[in-house]
């Protein structure tokens, strides 16, 4: 435990000062960065050489902050959740509190709760949404491991995460959009 609590006081102190970390997941390896600052979503944005009309995700560690992102949540997203037996990214609609270039033109966003240990105390001292995105360059293949991340994005990142590097990942999420009159579609299984 004491190594994953050294790895979330470096990884905040990227990201409270507008960084982007390298880090492991509940699913893939991932870019992120504070989900309130434009800037730092800006640079992630830059470094997959992703248009910013395709939108990033957010991670979050529980309801407090699900409802800081979102005021309405609707009653089956709550029991998608339950029955999912792998992570689920529920793309809502409506969006606040985050930066502006990580909602997507429809007003909508993607976002997942996380319990693995790292990523959890790292969003609990954050206080705030952690942006998640795949750790590669936009149109390539999603690294399924540490060794398969592109060198262009390591160079790219203020910090790497010292955690998991040689666990082969598993697939991403699946992505269900859920809009606020609960009308389920199924983006990625």
């Amino acid at each position: 435990m004491e190594d994953i609590n050294k790895e979330v006081f470096e990884a905040y102190e990227v990201i409270k000062n507008g960084g982007i970390i390298l880090y492991p997941t509940d699913t893939v390896w991932g870019l992120g960065c504070d989900a309130t600052n434009e800037e730092a979503v800006k640079k992630i944005y830059a470094l997959k050489k992703r248009a910013e009309s395709k939108s990033m995700i957010c991670l979050v560690n529980g309801d407090r902050l699900l409802y800081q992102v979102f005021r309405n949540i609707p009653q089956v997203a709550f029991d998608i959740l339950d029955c999912s037996e792998k992570p689920t990214t529920l793309v809502l609609d409506n969006p606040q509190n985050v930066a502006k270039n990580l909602i997507s033109e429809d007003n909508s966003l993607g976002i997942r709760i996380v319990n693995t240990p790292f990523v959890f105390k790292l969003i609990e001292r954050m206080k705030r949404p952690l942006v998640s995105t795949s750790a590669n360059i936009s149109g390539a293949p999603t690294p399924t491991q540490f060794s398969e991340i592109d060198q262009e994005i390591i160079n790219g990142v203020d910090y790497i995460v010292k955690l998991d590097q040689t666990k082969v990942s598993k697939k991403s999420s699946t992505v269900i959009k859920l809009t606020t009159d609960s009308q389920v579609t199924i983006l990625r299984k």
